[in-house]
């Protein structure tokens, strides 16, 4: 059974305001800019994003063996995730069904919210993407 890790991030410039995802997935890199959105509908876009990523390296039929880690510096998306806290929006309600559904690609996925100084490479390439060093948020 392999096991991959993932470090994911999301944000936007001003709150609604242009936004970008990164993730590291298994230590290659991707970013994508996602329109105009806010920090907590790109956060999780970037965790969608990462699992797509995921799924693809990994194929259809070797993701049911994989064990997933994901890496958030997003203490609110983690804990939805985790069943900790509600999701009160309609938007991430629909984006929370929408990991709960790629997740069932893999053997067991578990998010874990973590400093966001162990989550700087996709950082990096959010703010890359934003044309800025660091975000205000």
């Amino acid at each position: 059974m392999a096991k991959l890790v993932i470090h994911t991030d999301g944000g936007a410039r001003g709150n609604p305001g242009p936004a970008a995802i990164g993730a590291v997935v298994g230590g290659k890199e991707y970013a994508e800019a996602i329109g105009e959105t806010t920090n907590n509908i790109a956060e999780y876009k970037a965790v969608i994003f990462a699992l797509k990523k995921a799924r693809h390296l990994t194929g259809r039929e070797d993701s049911k063996e994989t064990e997933i880690e994901i890496n958030s510096d997003s203490e609110l998306i983690v804990n939805q995730l985790n069943g900790k806290y509600k999701i009160k929006e309609d938007d991430l309600k629909i984006l929370f069904v929408d990991v709960w559904n790629i997740q069932q690609s893999f053997k067991k996925v578990t998010f874990n919210r973590i400093p966001r100084e162990e989550n700087k490479a996709a950082d990096k390439l959010v703010n890359k993407l934003l044309g800025r060093q660091t975000l205000p948020f």
